[in-house]
C-alpha cells in the first residue's frame, strides 16, 4: 500500500505543467494590458 501511495505522489508531481512568467509591470490589482493584443488581464 505504501508503494502505491509513493508512486501516486511521484507521478502526480510530474503531471504539473510549468508556468512561465512574462515581463511587464502590473497595476495595484496585479493586472496589465497586453499591448500586442489590447487585452487586459490579471495574474
Amino acid at each position: 500500500m505504501k508503494y502505491l501511495i509513493f508512486l501516486s505522489v511521484l507521478f502526480g508531481a510530474y503531471s504539473v505543467a510549468p508556468a512561465f512568467s512574462h515581463g511587464g509591470g502590473t497595476d495595484s490589482n496585479g493586472c496589465h494590458t497586453n499591448h500586442k493584443t489590447g487585452q487586459y488581464h490579471c495574474h
